[in-house]
């Protein structure tokens, strides 16, 4: 069945559309799913920066005012399906149209990835009403956990599931949130722990998924294990892992996830 995930957060600078695109072109890549991802940013789109679509054909916006068709506005890299926002639409549309125009193409694919907006406004109700689940986006300090909190809160009141956070740029635990505290303050499990990686500047510059510019980058590592729970495929394990399991709390966490993952969809 289809599934429309989310990609959420009220902060900016936590590395959302970085995660979007990433998940997007690790499930084609490495798990050969179908996936159609949409920047649902509307006020400012930066997705097509990262999937190298500088001047769109069509986009979201133009799909939300009626003045495209969906399959119209869709451009092709890297082996994903992408609608990429513009910066420069001034005509007026209707952000919650988004789930309408979804249903209209969402049979052809197996995933839909939404790169929604930080803003507490529409742009991320429409992302919300459009998911069957939702992954919020945090990295591992008070401020954004507090705006986390916000996002949680605002998905739980739409009767969106929430199937966990993903916690990015993790740098040095010792003056960090640890995930124990995270998942206590949020009640939502943890199920991806992403170190801060210089691969995601050089990535954006070179207008490149990760784990297409750097597969082996701690960040793909990480992403891929997240990709391989989404598609239901066991996680690739280094041989120390295999000879020595140690398993991590995110870890156990993407297996619960796996499990209950397909028994959590809205129509």
């Amino acid at each position: 069945m289809p599934k429309t995930i989310g990609i959420i957060s009220i902060k900016g600078g936590v590395g959302k559309t970085t995660i979007a695109s990433s998940l997007a072109s690790s499930l084609t890549s490495n798990f050969q799913k179908k996936v159609l991802l949409i920047d649902a940013n509307y006020s400012a789109p930066n997705l097509g920066i990262h999937m190298d679509i500088l001047s769109p054909e069509s986009t979201i916006q133009e799909v939300l005012s009626n003045k495209s068709r969906m399959k119209s506005a869709i451009h092709n890299r890297f082996g994903v399906d992408v609608i990429p926002g513009s910066y420069m639409f001034q005509a007026q549309f209707n952000p919650l149209k988004l789930r309408d125009k979804i249903n209209s193409i969402k049979n052809d694919y197996d995933f839909i990835i939404l790169d929604s907006s930080p803003s507490l406004n529409e742009e991320l109700l429409s992302t919300i009403l459009a998911s069957d689940n939702l992954f919020v986006v945090s990295t591992p300090d008070y401020p954004t956990l507090y705006c986390s909190l916000r996002a949680a809160k605002l998905a739980k009141q739409r009767g969106r599931p929430i199937a966990g956070i993903i916690l990015n740029k993790v740098r040095d635990p010792s003056y960090e949130l640890s995930l124990k505290e995270i998942e206590s303050a949020l009640e939502i499990p943890v199920v991806a722990k992403i170190p801060d990686d210089k691969s995601a500047a050089r990535s954006l510059f070179l207008r490149m998924p990760i784990p297409i510019y750097k597969k082996h980058s701690k960040l793909s590592k990480e992403i891929n294990r997240l990709g391989a729970a989404l598609a239901n495929k066991k996680e690739k394990r280094s041989i120390l892992g295999l000879i020595m399991p140690n398993f991590k709390r995110e870890q156990v966490n993407r297996q619960i996830m796996k499990e209950n993952f397909y028994t959590s969809s809205f129509s």
